[in-house]
């Protein structure tokens, strides 16, 4: 028996970012929009201990060992109902991989709800979504899906209502971006100035529940933006192509390097997608809608 678990991944609609704390995180207002690029991690039994496969766009660059999110939530599952964590876990990479749209957080959700289905442990959501929450500070939200505010590091989630699709296109850059790299330049560019403190753009929730995207595109703001553009310039590039080409908005996503564009429909994500394609600014370029539904077990 196996089971296949689908986790999509996300876009952040606003990342405002607090001040550094003493134990090295940010405080976040972070607003999670899931989107309909997916992963799929599916978890079988195994009689020699835990192993991690990969394919798919990147798959060389998704570590297969312990450091592995995926096999980290196996282990932490096994360690709570003590059993061990004999399991296979294959990840089918369809998310962009060290692109700040939570792929490897994805796969560390996937795989948690996948071995509490194949292992019968029965943990409750509350449960997963503590273990979610200590493997890392996106992990809760690809369970939850859909829209979500994230506050304290941003794995305290509020779930946000969405009242329509919202069209996305995404162009992959040429290399990564490391995301404690990102917030180190962002405490570089901080130094010496007051950071208020972090909290959602109301303008943000009430345009994600109309299910505007004209007016998202109005609100959409990204505070590691400046950071991720010290660190890596030419995605300025690609954010002025994208947003020649007609996008309503255009933005890093998380802590990048994908860039993001909000379109207005599914024929002009596809447009945009087109002109950025041949712009000669990103290596490829992906189109999604949201808000996706959180992981699922497929099988």
């Amino acid at each position: 028996m196996s089971v296949t678990v689908r986790v999509p991944a996300k876009v952040n609609v606003q990342l405002a970012v607090g001040a550094a704390r003493p134990d090295g995180f940010h405080d976040l207002a972070n607003v999670f929009l899931a989107v309909s690029l997916y992963d799929e991690i599916t978890a079988a039994p195994a009689a020699d201990g835990l192993r991690v496969t990969c394919e798919g766009p990147d798959a060389d660059q998704v570590p297969l060992d312990r450091t592995n999110l995926a096999a980290r939530a196996a282990e932490a599952l096994a360690a709570r109902y003590g059993r061990a964590p004999d399991v296979h876990l294959h990840i089918a990479k369809d998310i962009p991989v060290a692109g700040g749209m939570a792929g490897g957080s994805a796969d560390g959700a996937g795989a948690l709800l996948a071995c509490d289905a194949l292992w019968g442990t029965g943990a409750g959501r509350d449960e997963l979504l503590d273990i979610c929450a200590e493997l890392g500070s996106d992990v809760p939200f690809s369970l939850v899906g859909g829209a979500a505010l994230g506050t304290g590091r941003g794995e305290k989630l509020t779930e946000l209502e969405v009242g329509g699709d919202f069209h996305w296109v995404f162009a992959l850059a040429a290399r990564g971006l490391s995301t404690p790299a990102v917030y180190r330049a962002f405490d570089r560019l901080a130094e010496g100035r007051d950071i208020p403190e972090p909290v959602a753009d109301q303008a943000v929730l009430d345009a994600l529940a109309k299910g505007d995207a004209a007016a998202l595109a109005v609100a959409v703001t990204n505070d590691l933006q400046p950071a991720a553009l010290s660190l890596y310039p030419e995605l300025g590039d690609t954010l002025a192509a994208g947003r020649a080409a007609g996008a309503l908005a255009a933005l890093v996503s998380g802590s990048g390097p994908t860039t993001a564009f909000l379109a207005t429909d599914a024929k002009s994500a596809s447009d945009i997608a087109g002109v950025l394609r041949a712009s000669g600014t990103c290596r490829d370029v992906r189109t999604a809608a949201g808000a996706a539904a959180g992981a699922t077990v497929l099988d």
